[in-house]
């Protein structure tokens, strides 16, 4: 079976003495799940394995009796420490306020309970995480898989991956390609909507939330002014709604709005957002065209391609910690800009066989960026760049 890099993280944390709580959250089906179910058969640490998934919503009472059950099954292993892993932990009311309340007892009493929380809805998991457990956690960004995981995993070569995206779960639904596009519509679409934003987080237009996620994935890779949005959607509301709801979907790991790189926050926040999914996968599913279609229609192949390369530095930058961002001053746009530690690197992205005028000269007066790459015609190939981590770019 397929082992992501992240299993080696979590088997050196539970290799050391002390106790701990790591939060792991991602996307739905990005292997969560089958990654502690993979790390228990490597550690010797007796555990408990238990979900939330369906617990009433107002239930933190179960979750004190999951640490009880974990705290009485201790010394019937005759162990002197112990790992509970919770899954989807979000569902749980107050469930930050309930673990540190547990966790504090626990350190006045020296039980060495080691805890493993997963959740797929990164909005609630951080609100809980900064209000409560501050100081006494460690969070672990899973995104979408990257192509070379699923070249390992499964095989597939670049074109594959760039049309049907990272979720290995739908793997093997490709070759059925009408039944890989109503697995991904409403195993992942509907399922991440209804159940990682509506049920747990208040939306007051759920439709209008749908059709601005269609929206996004229609434009991906474009700036849209929120005045041009509200034009595209009836019933749009206010740009305060959809800018929310956008934040929304973001931490669902469905679709983002890269803010406009300046050195002033404020213009940051106050700028167009530039459409971006988080997996192409997201996309073609929405297509009418067959991949074997799409892949040789150059203007829809060429735009698949600039969603990949976006997406795998979208993934890269929750996993790694850098700030992600476009650029444009009047006619000149850079398609990415990273900033990480005082360092900023803009990437121009040239997917098509003509070569629009390019804006990296502007970009380097105007910014002064450490360093500007080309990926497509002309400089890296953007099939390489899905190749490197983003990260070894500082």
């Amino acid at each position: 079976m397929f082992e992501r890099s992240y299993l080696q993280h979590f088997i050196n944390r539970i290799e050391e003495p002390r106790k701990f709580i790591q939060v792991l959250m991602g996307p739905r089906q990005v292997g969560k799940t089958t990654l502690v179910n993979q790390l228990v058969t490597k550690m010797a640490i007796p555990y408990l394995f238990t979900s939330a998934d369906g617990v009433a919503a107002a239930n933190d009472a179960w979750l004190v009796q999951q640490w009880d059950t974990a705290q009485a099954l201790m010394p019937k292993n005759e162990s002197t420490e112990f790992l509970l892993i919770v899954d989807e932990i979000q569902k749980i009311t107050n469930w930050s306020e309930t673990v540190k309340l547990l966790w504090d007892k626990d350190t006045r009493e020296g039980t060495n309970l080691k805890v493993i929380l997963l959740g797929s809805s990164r909005l609630l998991l951080q609100q809980g995480l900064t209000e409560s457990l501050a100081g006494r956690f460690e969070t672990t960004y899973m995104g979408h898989w990257s192509f070379e995981e699923m070249q390992q995993a499964f095989g597939w070569d670049v074109d594959r991956y760039v049309w049907f995206g990272g979720y290995p779960g739908a793997a093997a639904l490709v070759n059925d390609e009408e039944r890989w596009k109503r697995y991904i519509t409403d195993s992942l679409i509907e399922t991440s909507i209804s159940k990682d934003i509506l049920m747990l987080t208040r939306v007051d237009k759920p439709a209008l939330m749908k059709k601005l996620f269609e929206l996004g994935c229609l434009y991906s890779g474009q700036v849209l002014s929120y005045t041009k949005i509200m034009g595209q959607l009836l019933d749009a509301g206010n740009t305060t709604t959809l800018a929310h709801y956008l934040q929304l979907l973001n931490t669902a790991g469905l679709l983002c709005g890269l803010e406009k790189f300046d050195h002033k926050v404020i213009r940051k926040r106050s700028s167009s957002p530039k459409f971006q999914i988080h997996n192409t996968a997201l996309i073609s599913a929405q297509k009418a065209e067959q991949f074997s279609v799409a892949h040789s229609q150059p203007v829809l192949w060429e735009r698949i391609v600039e969603s990949a390369i976006g997406a795998h530095l979208v993934n890269a930058a929750y996993s790694d910690g850098f700030g992600l961002y476009y650029w444009r001053e009047g006619n000149y746009e850079m398609d990415f800009v990273l900033e990480h530690g005082g360092k900023v690197i803009g990437i121009e992205v040239k997917s098509g066989t003509t070569m629009p005028k390019s804006s990296a000269s502007e970009f380097r007066k105007r910014v002064a960026p450490d360093k500007i790459l080309l990926v497509g015609q002309g400089g890296i190939p953007w099939q390489e760049f899905l190749t490197i981590e983003p990260k070894l770019l500082f």
